[in-house]
């Protein structure tokens, strides 16, 4: 399988070097459960798409540290690339920004949550379990960096994993599209980097908390799992 990744940020150049690029981290997370993917990186940020749709199998949009509703010229034609995926069904997963602009294409809403950030190591409640889940759990932990959110869902889409902070945690509409506002792709070395070099903006007390939820169990194998199997259906 050929994944193409929409690239929609780049890592912190302080940062880069030890952790690499997002593309780089998907494909650790992805490989390490089929270590034959093939991924192409499209620089969407910097108006780079696929010539042809069909050149790959299936797409995976990157977290952003810009906001779906921000006044950027690369956002509109993303959400125009986003549609014409939904309109041929094309296999397509969002992370995070690409959670939340997904949702902002196909009719719904991301907005700066009230709630504030979310930093570290959150926890999710499964909702529903679709057929295509051969793992059934629970729910899931994951690392987290957000403060906005998806606040109201496009048509056709269905929630199956929330929590009290982040009730459209994982979202899928109708049977080709699967996005989560968490990070499987993120270790936890790189999420204490972050959040020390972020720290004027997520505040001293938010950090603490956020530093001691890396003691937690993250599920990003199961996650990744769950990723490949909804984009080989």
């Amino acid at each position: 399988m050929k994944i193409g990744v929409l690239k929609t940020d780049d890592v912190r150049k302080e940062l880069v070097g030890e952790f690499g690029e997002y593309p780089e981290m998907f494909a650790d997370l992805l490989r390490a459960q089929d270590p034959t993917l093939e991924f192409v990186t499209y620089e969407v940020q910097r108006g780079h798409y696929p010539e042809d749709i069909d050149e790959v199998d299936a797409y995976l949009m990157t977290g952003s540290k810009t906001g779906v509703y921000e006044d950027k010229e690369w956002i509109p034609p993303l959400m125009d690339f986003v549609r014409k995926l939904h309109d041929k069904k094309k296999p397509t997963i969002g992370i995070c920004f690409g959670h939340q602009l997904i949702a902002e294409a196909l009719g719904g809403k991301t907005r700066k949550s009230g709630k504030g950030w979310g930093i570290g190591v959150h926890s999710y409640e499964m909702q529903e379990m679709p057929a295509w889940m051969s793992e059934p759990r629970d729910g899931f932990s994951l690392l987290v960096s957000h403060q906005d959110q998806v606040e109201e869902l496009p048509e056709g889409a269905r929630v199956l994993a929330a929590s009290d902070f982040c009730p459209h945690a994982m979202v899928q509409v109708d049977d080709h599209i699967l996005t989560m506002q968490a990070h499987p792709e993120f270790t936890k070395p790189y999420s204490n980097s972050l959040m020390e070099l972020r720290g004027e903006v997520f505040g001293e007390e938010l950090v603490e908390k956020g530093k001691a939820s890396l003691q937690n169990d993250i599920h990003e194998s199961a996650v990744a799992r769950w990723m490949l199997e909804f984009l080989r259906r």
